[in-house]
């Protein structure tokens, strides 16, 4: 219902109705409309936050998902990179050992990308923090992966250049043993079997019947064989570029190579026995490079896989049965 409006007349002691002007009656209806606007405003706003619309719900849900979905990639991009890191161990401390190049610089290994505003674009989104490491993790990996690529090449390029190198190289496990059956003892320190007291081990054991066949693990020449106080009847080979290797506790007599011979690797030189200090039959096998000796293990590349070396890896740590 309209409001009439009226004004008291003191001359004639009556009232006189009052009508509007077209400006007051403009102010009036917009009064009306922003009011109605402002309510219709708050009303939509309450329903916008307290009811949920299915757009909302999809929204909330593809959210859900991405999240998850980079929770997943985080966890992966950490599996690539423990597996990027053993990769890494491999070249540095077997690959380039063998190769005798120098190890990859660790500043160049873990250098990142420059620049302190590379992120801000990402800040913007949702679960920025976790989006951005998982970024972070995505660009040192490509660039770790990019210089390992180039360690690899380098290699190629000095294995081809090295071809006769490589060929004296130890490379191959003394005796058949890729099943790794035969692995007994490792390179350290170990009980000795007979005087039960630490000692050094210069090499690796490998349990095997008398009469197993032995390889040269590599080329080389015959620098002696002969019987060895301790290591019993012993083969020596020269191969070169500083690497020697050592055959002991051989069966009494029966080398099938002499001193001064050449021998290519995989050439069967003797046959396993149980001569000098030995408790069992086996073989003894040592690696020495300038003369001082080093673990054998790390020269078995040619024989073993990654999980074969792992593998025997564990085995020659867990120390095994030494014999001598």
């Amino acid at each position: 219902m309209r409001k009439v409006y009226y004004v008291f007349n003191p001359a004639t002691r009556t009232y006189d109705r009052v009508y509007p002007n077209l400006a007051q009656r403009f102010l009036t209806i917009l009064r009306r409309v922003l009011l109605f606007i402002i309510f219709g405003g708050l009303s939509f706003l309450l329903f916008y936050l307290l009811v949920e619309t299915p757009s909302m719900r999809d929204v909330q849900e593809e959210n859900s998902r991405l999240l998850s979905q980079y929770q997943i990639l985080s966890q992966r991009l950490d599996d690539a990179m423990e597996v990027l890191d053993d990769i890494q161990q491999r070249d540095d401390n077997m690959y380039r050992a063998m190769l005798n190049a120098e190890p990859v610089s660790p500043v160049a290994r873990s250098a990142g990308y420059g620049g302190t505003n590379r992120y801000d674009e990402l800040m913007s989104m949702s679960n920025p923090e976790l989006v951005v490491l998982t970024t972070q993790k995505m660009d040192m990996l490509e660039k770790q992966l990019y210089i390992q690529i180039k360690s690899f090449d380098e290699l190629v390029r000095m294995s081809s250049e090295q071809e006769d190198y490589l060929r004296h190289l130890p490379a191959i496990q003394p005796i058949s043993n890729r099943d790794l059956k035969r692995t007994a003892s490792g390179y350290g320190y170990r009980i000795d079997p007979v005087y039960k007291v630490r000692k050094y081990h210069r090499g690796m054991d490998f349990s095997c019947d008398n009469r197993t066949p032995v390889y040269a693990t590599a080329d080389g020449v015959v620098e002696s064989a002969k019987w060895q106080q301790g290591y019993g009847y012993t083969i020596v080979i020269d191969h070169g570029y500083g690497y020697k290797t050592l055959y002991a506790h051989l069966l009494d007599k029966k080398f099938l190579v002499k001193r001064g011979q050449k021998v290519v690797r995989g050439e069967q030189i003797a046959l396993s026995g149980n001569s000098g200090k030995s408790t069992g039959p086996h073989l003894h096998y040592e690696v020495l490079v300038k003369g001082k000796p080093v673990n054998p293990i790390n020269y078995y590349f040619m024989d073993l896989d990654a999980d074969g070396y792992d593998e025997m890896l564990r085995m020659a740590e867990n120390h095994g049965r030494i014999y001598d």
